[in-house]
């Protein structure tokens, strides 16, 4: 870095909306303290890597991504955050380039930190502040945070540092930085719930991201009128299990209560929701979603398995009899929403019998999209411990095979959606003749010419 420049920072976000929301968080912090933001990691002095672990494949990205980023700027200090950090920080602390491991525990360090990292050498530094949840270990050795004092670049050039504690501390979702920065308007992210507290016997995500805790209902809605006021035509409200929203609150909230706060209290045009668990997809919310334009009509709902046999091995309380009740209820009520999935293939002890009557029922519900998992087995999980791995190659084929498929599925919504029209929100994506948009049933379309992002236009959809 310069004498006298600004420290810059790049921000890499590996995973779900949540995690995208988090590393929305640290950019506005680290952007309000005066650090500018870089255009690429070969020109940042501090890079931030914010990590996912639901998939062993995930692990591998976040790994591979600090080498490369590493052999190409081997000047930058390398923070590494997120659900990967909180799970296995000392497997990521050997990573040659890594000057920080900094666990979902202490995500809101990182702005302070970064500060430490980039301040003149022999600068008086505060030390991060100490609570009882807080240690810092540096390769195995715990020692109080009282000692961060020390001079930055020491801390940045010596073995990586580990800062992390035990999730299941955690009481709240922090309230995020209000507003803004300047071209990052368009479809901002709102994590309003964080951690799960149910135990699929695959995921590892309760064990990084702790207990549901749920944002106040009163910090909700003034976050919204920020965002409106520094100009989001679209919100999307984010979870890990977005539907338990409240149940952790006293007096206890509801979504759509929350919603329809929103709608009453705030100007914003559009509301879209993240992933809603099967059980959340009630009467009362889907008949909420038809009743407001003001409200996406897309819907994200896990399956996982379309064999009953195979969601019991999972820990899912549902069956799939529940399951199409709940996609009939939303076509019934709003024919042309977006519906998507997440599946796993490959749980441990899937036949072709449980593979087929996945893929059969897959086919016969209405979705419009899917998202396909390999199945791998995260450490600490009840599924770590199953018999009956099914072959790799298996595995590829079964995914290959319902890629195939929801294709099918999304090159159908598509067409019967042909010839209609639909506003869309036009995104930062564009060509030399067009400009991607989001309708509000989640297509993609491209407007002829080059618009700003965060522009409405009426789009005449044409099928694929």
């Amino acid at each position: 870095m310069d004498a006298g420049a600004m420290p810059a920072f790049s921000i890499e976000n590996f995973g779900c909306r949540a995690t995208d929301a988090d590393a929305s968080a640290v950019r506005r912090e680290l952007l309000a303290r005066g650090l500018t933001l870089a255009g690429e990691h070969a020109s940042a002095d501090v890079i931030v890597l914010n990590t996912c672990t639901v998939t062993a494949a995930a692990d591998s990205q976040a790994r591979e991504a600090v080498r490369k980023i590493h052999r190409s700027n081997p000047g930058a200090r390398i923070i590494v955050t997120g659900c990967y950090a909180q799970r296995a920080p000392e497997e990521i602390a050997s990573i040659e380039g890594v000057a920080w491991v900094v666990g979902n525990s202490h995500l809101s360090e990182i702005p302070r930190l970064v500060g430490k990292l980039t301040a003149p050498r022999g600068e008086s530094i505060s030390a991060i502040e100490s609570s009882p949840s807080n240690s810092l270990q540096s390769t195995g050795n715990f020692i109080p945070l009282a000692r961060l004092a020390d001079d930055a670049m020491s801390l940045a050039r010596g073995p990586a540092k580990i800062l992390t504690g035990d999730i299941f501390a955690q009481t709240e979702v922090p309230a995020l930085p209000a507003g803004l920065p300047a071209g990052d308007r368009t479809r901002p992210i709102l994590k309003i719930q964080d951690g799960c507290s149910n135990r699929c016997s695959y995921c590892v995500i309760p064990m990084v991201r702790g207990r549901s805790r749920s944002l106040l209902p009163d910090a909700v809605v003034d976050e919204v009128r920020q965002l409106c006021a520094a100009g989001a035509k679209e919100i999307v409200l984010s979870g890990i299990n977005l539907g338990s929203y409240g149940r952790d609150l006293a007096p206890r909230a509801a979504l759509a209560g929350l919603v329809r706060r929103i709608l009453s209290e705030t100007q914003i045009e559009q509301l879209r929701f993240s992933s809603i668990e099967p059980q959340d997809v009630t009467e009362t919310f889907v008949s909420l979603i038809a009743g407001s334009e003001r409200l996406a009509p897309h819907f994200h709902v896990p399956l996982q398995s379309g064999s009953d046999r195979i969601l019991r091995a999972m820990h899912r309380w549902y069956r799939t009899g529940h399951y199409a009740e709940r996609i009939a209820l939303i076509r019934r009520l709003l024919p042309h929403a977006a519906i998507g999935a997440d599946v796993i293939v490959g749980f441990p002890g899937e036949t072709d019998q449980d593979f087929h009557a996945t893929r059969e029922f897959i086919e016969r519900l209405p979705f419009t999209y899917l998202h396909v998992f390999s199945f791998s087995a995260r450490p600490g999980t009840a599924a770590e411990k199953l018999a009956g791995a099914v072959p790799p190659a298996q595995i590829r084929e079964r995914a290959r095979s319902l890629r195939g498929l929801a294709q099918t599925k999304s090159e159908a919504f598509r067409a019967a959606q042909s010839g209609g029209t639909l506003r869309a929100l036009t995104l930062n994506r564009r060509g030399d003749d067009w400009t991607e948009a989001l309708t509000g049933n989640y297509l993609k379309v491209r407007i002829a010419g080059a618009h700003p992002a965060n522009e409405w236009h009426e789009v005449c959809v044409t099928a694929p």
